[in-house]
């Protein structure tokens, strides 16, 4: 009869995890054991059930022995780094953690003691194949110990079933010093400190002392960790979501510390360079260190690391192209030192579809930077034409352009100095973002004309690009999307040329009405240019304009050469002689002139109405300029300023106090005016304000004002407003003819929506060569009315009101 006792206690001596124990002695156990047990199990016949009770004994062990113990490990890294909790990013987590060397001990700690329980649990596997015998394997495909990899394979799965939270963070801290200790290299050359300095520096890559430096034990350390990792079949699913976190960390940073604010050169085979060279190299240093250098080939890397790059690179692309994008602003602004980030950009966005983000971002950023009232209108347009120049260089469609931009044309169509802030930069003297564009208008034209039709050059067509706004489409054709003219996108913001045209017309007028010796060639070329850019037909005002001012220095020396004449007069008359059909509107100002002084202007007349035959002068007498000299008491000034000026303080040569009301009345100018011009006066000494209302000439030397020695120039800035009427009123005034029409209307139909108005006015205008306008134009006459209560806006539609 068999002796049970001493058979289990073979058993034991064999497998002692069916004991309970989780470790097996390493001492040999001998061949008359093993056959005892073979004999007496082969003949109960109960070998499969014997081998299907060390497998369950073998799983119990390792999920109710070992892994619990790994992962209370794992919970005391956690508590001593006061990390617990769910953190969602692991990189942030990994990167704040206090102490990432004390994590480093404790992971190897916890690896190294589950790699001997594992040691222990995969000795059992050939104790079982020589109890059995290599010729015969138990029967069931249920023993998981006997199939390849069966206890790495349940090892794995019992650690992944019973995963703590932020264990990964633990992992990356690990592997957050084995990147420090790889990369100790590439940052000492990176340093450039003197040698005797440098020896008292802390070492880079453990921060010890470089007497005490101890990176190689710790290289050791990690390559020993990572070879325990591998042997149990844990690297990819225990530390892979962990790497790849640190990873992605590394490569932010290394984006932030080497591209962030430098936009004068490329960037992207350097990141290219530095992912294959470092990122690459340390994962492979991972994958193989702790094999033998001999056996190494690149045929041996893993492929998981191979295929890794490529969703590396493609994250390093991501992460490089939001970095751009969130400079974009600073970017435009430095165009065209910034092309190669532009570029760097391009190449990104052939690769990742970055456009929603690119849009989104650059709109956000443009808003906050310059849309709001604290920027004036002309950095506005600076930075709206930079913008245009350097997302045209990104996308020649225009699609993101036209998405971007427009926020920027809405607000400066709200702005009332737009047009004449764009006129103005067009036509000024310094070099200009504008001026240079309309500089370029000849070649411009050139490349216009011979693109007319967008398919005549059909090998390099291409198609609209995916994913477009449909609204843009409608907005804009494919054609002028694609377009590169600066000034006509500027033009575009109020889509009138007709507009810009007025108002450069207008600054045209004020700049010949103030310079008294004007040099017309600047004038010309300006005009010739806007020409090519707008055409003739727009434009012929204004070389009347210019003919009108030839023609008038032709009339001055005529009639100056007259001796008769100029021996009678008082003083010098120079005249700017004015076709008034092809000028802009002139204010509606007034101004009396003194009886001689307008005798003086009668005589003048004459003299032109002899020299013209049936042609006669209207005097505009409050436009020019005036040089005057003033001699008070042992004060001599001379000055250049507007009429009303020299007026009012001729009338003061004849009467030392003057009350507000009598000077209006006199000089035919409205009190609130006159009171703003006699303050020009005041601040340069002349008179004072005894009491209110009442202004005194000062004669005394000892009340000389301190503006007296004032440049002419300065004098001439204390009056700068336009003579000429401005675009938005002259286009009131057209608008303002049919408010008859739109009287006519309501009082038929008793009420109208806006667009049935403007439908109907649109008519009237096509068949009576009237002037066009826009149903927001006509939006902002009707609110007017509106205001002045002469019609009533309800449910949407407008009424007269009664």
């Amino acid at each position: 009869m068999c002796d049970f006792d001493a058979l289990w206690a073979d058993v034991l001596r064999i497998f002692p995890v069916l004991g309970g124990a989780n470790a097996i002695s390493n001492d040999p156990v001998e061949e008359n054991v093993f056959q005892n047990v073979r004999q007496h199990l082969m003949m109960l016949g109960s070998i499969d059930t014997f081998a299907a009770l060390v497998d369950l004994e073998i799983q119990s062990t390792i999920r109710n022995v070992l892994v619990p113990k790994f992962w209370k490990h794992i919970h005391d890294c956690l508590v001593s780094s006061k990390l617990q909790g769910w953190i969602n990013d692991q990189a942030l987590a990994i990167e704040a953690l206090p102490d990432k060397n004390g994590l480093f001990t404790q992971f190897i700690d916890a690896i190294n003691e589950l790699h001997d329980s594992f040691q222990s649990l995969m000795q059992v596997k050939p104790r079982l194949i020589q109890l059995v015998g290599a010729e015969k394997k138990p029967a069931g495909k249920t023993v998981k110990l006997m199939q390849e990899d069966g206890i790495k394979n349940c090892l794995r799965d019992c650690l992944l079933a019973q995963l703590p939270p932020n264990f990964s963070v633990v992992v990356g801290a690990f592997y957050w010093v084995h990147f420090k200790l790889f990369t100790k290299a590439s940052n000492l050359a990176l340093t450039t400190v003197d040698s005797d300095v440098f020896d008292e520096l802390l070492c880079v890559g453990c921060n010890f002392e470089a007497e005490q430096c101890c990176c190689q034990r710790l290289t050791d350390m990690v390559n020993k960790t990572n070879m325990k990792l591998f042997e149990m079949n844990l690297i990819d699913r225990l530390t892979g979501s962990a790497l790849t976190a640190l990873i992605k960390l590394k490569i932010k940073e290394h984006i932030s510390d080497t591209c962030m604010g430098i936009f004068d050169r490329s960037h992207l085979k350097q990141l290219e360079t530095w992912l294959s060279d470092v990122i690459m190299s340390w994962l492979t240093n991972i994958f193989t260190e702790w094999k033998s250098k001999d056996s190494i080939t690149d045929i041996e890397v893993p492929e998981s690391v191979k295929s890794f790059k490529v969703k590396l690179t493609y994250f390093m692309y991501e992460t490089f192209a939001q970095s751009v994008i969130g400079q974009f602003f600073s970017i435009i602004i430095d165009y065209p030192d910034s092309i190669p980030a532009i570029d760097d950009l391009k190449i990104c966005m052939e690769k990742i579809d970055m456009r929603v983000y690119l849009t989104e971002s650059l709109r956000s950023s443009l808003e906050a930077r310059i849309l709001h009232p604290g920027v004036n209108t002309m950095d506005i347009l600076t930075g709206y034409v930079a913008a245009i120049k350097a997302i045209r260089h990104l996308d020649s469609t225009g699609v993101i352009l036209e998405m971007v931009t427009a926020p920027i044309k809405d607000y400066l169509r709200k702005r009332n100095d737009t047009v004449r802030r764009v006129v103005t930069g067009l036509t000024e003297e310094g070099p200009t973002d504008l001026s240079e564009e309309l500089a370029k208008g000849e070649t411009i034209k050139e490349c216009k004309d011979s693109g007319a039709d967008e398919f005549s050059n059909w090998e390099n067509w291409q198609p609209d690009p995916f994913g477009i706004d449909a609204s843009i489409m409608q907005y804009n054709s494919s054609r002028k999307m694609r377009s590169a003219d600066i000034i006509s996108m500027v033009v575009d913001i109020y889509g009138s040329k007709e507009l810009f045209m007025t108002e450069y017309r207008n600054l045209m007028a004020d700049r010949l009405l103030a310079q008294l010796d004007f040099n017309s060639e600047k004038e010309i070329r300006n005009l010739e240019l806007l020409k090519i850019r707008f055409g003739e037909s727009l434009l012929h005002s204004c070389e009347v304009m210019l003919k009108d001012v030839t023609d008038s220095k032709r009339i001055n020396a005529h009639i100056h050469s007259d001796g008769d004449r100029t021996e009678n007069q008082l003083f010098d008359i120079s005249s700017l002689i004015v076709s008034a059909q092809f000028w802009p509107s002139f204010n509606k100002e007034s101004l009396q002139l003194p009886e001689e002084i307008e005798n003086e202007f009668k005589k003048y007349t004459k003299a032109y109405e002899a020299y013209k035959g049936n042609r006669t002068l209207n005097w505009r007498t409050v436009t020019g300029r005036v040089n005057i000299e003033i001699e008070i008491g042992d004060r001599t000034m001379e000055m250049v300023v507007s009429p009303i000026l020299a007026v009012i303080i001729y009338h003061f040569q004849n009467k030392n106090e003057w009350a507000i009301e009598d000077l209006s009345s006199i000089t035919k100018v409205p009190a609130s005016a006159l009171r703003r011009r006699l303050s020009f006066w005041q601040n340069h000494g002349l008179i004072s304000e005894t009491t209110p209302g009442i202004f005194t000439l000062l004669e005394k030397e000892s009340e000389k004002s301190q503006y007296e020695d004032m440049s002419l120039a300065e004098a001439d800035e204390e009056d700068l407003e336009s003579a000429m009427a401005s675009a938005s009123d002259q286009r009131e005034e057209e608008l303002q003819v049919f408010w008859s029409y739109i009287v006519g209307m309501l009082t038929n139909l008793d009420s109208m929506p806006i667009d049935r108005i403007h439908q109907m006015l649109k008519l009237f205008a096509s068949h009576s060569g009237g002037v066009e306008f826009t149903q927001d134009e006509l939006k902002h006459f009707l609110q007017r009315k509106v205001r002045e209560h002469k019609l009533i806006f309800s449910g949407g539609v407008y009424q007269l009101a009664k």
